[in-house]
């Protein structure tokens, strides 16, 4: 680089964030919205469920049975992800039992899975798209349809039967609106599609800063042996409280961060590898402004024997929750010169210790790279290499 030339610097980041959240389709195998029903298929309004209800309910026509008992004959359960129908072998209320073979379910006609003798009642089991059913979709309700069939066979005499085939229609009916969700809603907590919506606010910037960290940096000049204040920030909106980390940042000439020759300036999970070195003061920031902003400086250099006049800095920055303790995957250390040792912003000592032996674990797995100051293939360049008027300057940069 000649005289009067200058060096640019681009800042970007990805993120991981590792805030606590849950999934909505783990439902529980529990008995909701059960309705049996007995006689002719006409209702009056007061006997169909609201559709306002939360919970799916049943409906059953057993007009065929004309069953002269008040004995129930079919019983169904809607369940979140299949239907349980229990079915009293005294199906015409006349005292004679039918065979669990002659009944089946659906137009796959599925055979019952269980039978109880003591109680003289078969069960069928199946998924919701299972044994033949078919859906039908309403502004309020998803409606899965299916039917009992009862098919009698000459039994001793082939010629004659004794009771008639009949079909039982079913549905069950599950509302369309409603927080989904296998998990007890607290009171003082935001029901499911709020806290996702939260979830879906989080927001990473990385900028450079001007020298006492008051605002964004207005001038994009830099003299080799200064030092650049870098800031990484999360805008969390109305989530929980959380605590942002640099995960690791890579200096490259290009804008692709495995590009080579690349130099590391934060690695294996959050140790500032770049103030290691002999001859630079780079370190993170301590304490913190908020758990939410995490400050770094890092001493201003150019990769040798190159002269391109940018240089992009791309940094991974993730989130724990705030109340989480600090550890081997979620810190931020920098090396103490006077001490000889790697010092956390907060947390333990000891949370640092794989800075020096280079076996941090990493997200996913623990690297297998041994020697963090010596694998990348870009090297500090000092001042003295270059006249003091050469300058760095930083591109603007859009959030992350």
């Amino acid at each position: 680089m000649g005289p009067g030339g200058s060096l640019g610097v681009a800042l970007f980041c990805w993120v991981l964030a590792e805030a606590m959240s849950y999934s909505p389709w783990g439902f529980p195998q529990r008995n909701s919205g059960v309705l049996r029903v007995q006689g002719d298929s006409s209702w009056s309004r007061s006997h169909v469920p609201s559709f306002s209800q939360p919970s799916p309910w049943a409906w059953v026509d057993v007009s065929q049975l004309q069953a002269a008992t008040p004995l129930h004959p079919v019983s169904v359960q809607c369940q979140e992800a299949q239907v349980v129908v229990t079915v009293h072998r005294d199906l015409f209320g006349t005292g004679r039992l039918v065979r669990a073979a002659e009944l089946t379910l659906g137009s796959a006609a599925c055979l019952p899975v269980a039978q109880s003798a003591t109680e003289s009642t078969v069960t069928f089991v199946a998924g919701l798209h299972e044994c033949g059913s078919t859906l039908q979709m309403t502004p309020d309700s998803l409606i899965y349809k299916t039917s009992l069939s009862y098919k009698p066979t000459p039994s001793g005499n082939l010629v004659i039967v004794r009771t008639n085939a009949a079909v039982v229609p079913i549905e069950c009916h599950y509302p369309r609106k409603s927080n989904v969700s296998s998990k007890a809603i607290q009171p003082t907590w935001a029901p499911f599609r709020s806290t996702l919506s939260a979830e879906e606010k989080l927001m990473f910037s990385l900028r450079l800063m001007n020298d006492d960290w008051s605002m964004e940096r207005l001038s994009n000049g830099f003299q080799l042996g200064e030092s650049l204040h870098i800031q990484a920030d999360v805008a969390s909106g109305g989530h929980v409280p959380l605590r942002l980390f640099v995960d690791d940042c890579v200096a490259t000439l290009s804008a692709d961060r495995n590009s080579s020759p690349r130099y590391a300036l934060i690695d294996l999970s959050g140790c500032l590898v770049d103030g290691r070195s002999d001859d630079t003061t780079s370190v993170f920031i301590s304490p913190r402004p908020r758990q939410e902003t995490l400050q770094f400086m890092v001493d201003a250099f150019k990769f040798a024997g190159d002269d391109r006049n940018l240089i992009y800095i791309t940094c991974h920055l993730k989130v724990s929750p705030a109340d989480q303790a600090p550890n081997p995957l979620n810190k931020a250390c920098s090396f103490n010169r006077a001490s000889s040792l790697w010092a956390p912003v907060e947390g333990t000592g000891d949370i640092c210790s794989c800075c020096e032996t280079g076996n941090c674990p990493l997200y996913g797995g623990y690297s297998p790279r041994m020697n963090p100051l010596a694998r990348w293939p870009g090297r500090r360049v000092l001042l003295k290499d270059f006249p003091h008027w050469s300058k760095l300057s930083c591109l603007w940069r859009p959030l992350c």
